[in-house]
């Protein structure tokens, strides 16, 4: 495997986990002013021109585009078949979404502003669910968890979208936008310490499906061998008694089967 591989999922996977850094800013903002709900306002309200901190919350929308689409692109070797690529999409998706909600506060752009957010919620969602798959022949206890967390996701994001009210708005907004940063980070801890130096375990390294079949394959062998081992026991027991059995004798009589044989010397 090439060398450069397991330092560019290294540096992927701490993308992923630097995504973290969303919950900090957007607590610092929040304390920033006074008056903001998370149960009742949404999280753009936090970058709006006239709320404090303004900037730092929007620049954290851009910075967590960038960690979300780079962690994707740079894990590429790790997320496995079709589900890997349709994941890396949906990522790049939600990343260009944070990107626009950072570029364009609703004050300024409120077009633009849900655009990006609507991109960022559907992409994060069924993103989050192609990573399940992706990633759960390595794990299937970090594909369940990134599989509810998709389905939390879009549930929320349909509540959302639609304005029910299952719970407050902003409490809605969060559960459908937490789920990222959150899968994210689950998934960039479990790919930076798998198998030790190599954080995906190789690109040629088998997965538990594959390690399972080769398993079984390797049980039919041993099977094979015994019952051919077999076989060719019985065969030389067969020859040998074959061999021991005595002829009859030459002056048998057959109209007097009673009457003794005599031995020619």
């Amino acid at each position: 495997m090439d060398p450069v591989i397991p330092d560019r999922l290294r540096w992927g996977a701490l993308a992923w986990l630097l995504t973290l850094q969303f919950f900090v800013v957007e607590t610092v903002v929040q304390f920033r002013g006074e008056g903001h709900s998370r149960a009742d306002d949404v999280i753009s309200d936090l970058g709006v021109t006239t709320w404090p901190g303004h900037q730092a919350m929007n620049a954290s929308f851009v910075v967590q585009a960038a960690l979300v689409l780079g962690g994707a692109v740079l894990l590429l070797p790790a997320l496995r078949g079709a589900a890997g690529r349709v994941a890396a999409y949906l990522l790049g998706v939600a990343a260009i979404g944070t990107l626009l909600v950072g570029a364009f506060p609703s004050d300024r752009s409120d077009t633009w502003h849900v655009v990006g957010a609507v991109l960022y919620l559907v992409g994060s969602a069924a993103g989050l669910i192609a990573l399940a798959y992706a990633l759960r022949p390595r794990s299937e206890a970090l594909g369940t968890a990134l599989v509810l967390l998709g389905l939390v996701g879009a549930a929320a994001t349909i509540f959302f979208l639609a304005e029910v009210d299952v719970l407050a708005r902003g409490a809605t907004e969060r559960a459908a936008t937490y789920v990222l940063p959150i899968g994210l980070a689950m998934a960039g801890a479990a790919l930076g310490w798998a198998k030790g130096a190599d954080p995906a375990g190789g690109a040629d390294a088998p997965t538990r499906r594959e390690e399972r079949a080769r398993a079984r394959a390797a049980a039919a062998e041993r099977a094979r061998e015994r019952d051919e081992a077999l076989e060719a026991a019985a065969r030389r027991s067969g020859n040998r008694t074959s061999s021991t059995q005595t002829e009859p004798a030459d002056d048998f009589d057959a109209e007097d089967p009673w009457a003794s044989t005599r031995r020619t010397d």
